[in-house]
């Protein structure tokens, strides 16, 4: 089966909310369903990534990890980040390659973001208290 090629949605690195470093920011609106960007980097045994301290890892299964901290693959996906209610989510490809959708509409400006899952979110998040504008507005 041949890969098709999409067009990813023009995207900005920027500061984000306090205690969240940087973020990827929408340059133009984006519609639910629209492929937005693809989470790059170098593939590598899940093992070795348990044991490096870069937090560019993005998990495909129990055997292999993205490491998307190598500027080599200009992976701008790797400034994305958690949110409890979110307006992207990843899908992997039968190539594990990770595709960043719109679950919702994104306007421009937009800071864009997924939930990271449980376990990254209970190791990581959850130990200094969540970060994220939903969980932010509700304190």
């Amino acid at each position: 089966m041949k890969k098709t090629k999409l067009k990813e949605a023009r995207v900005r690195v920027g500061r984000s909310s306090p205690g969240q470093g940087l973020g990827l920011f929408a340059l133009e609106q984006i519609q639910k369903k629209d492929f937005v960007i693809e989470y790059k980097g170098k593939k590598i045994p899940t093992k070795v990534a348990d044991t490096l301290g870069t937090k560019y890892l993005f998990e495909i299964d129990e055997k292999w990890t993205v490491d998307g901290s190598d500027k080599k693959y200009g992976n701008e996906a790797r400034y994305i980040n958690h949110s409890c209610e979110p307006n992207c989510e990843a899908e992997i490809d039968e190539y594990d390659h990770i595709l960043i959708y719109a679950i919702k509409n994104i306007k421009k400006g937009e800071e864009l973001n997924y939930d990271y899952g449980k376990e990254y979110f209970d190791e990581f998040i959850k130990p200094y208290g969540c970060k994220c504008e939903a969980c932010q507005k509700s304190k």
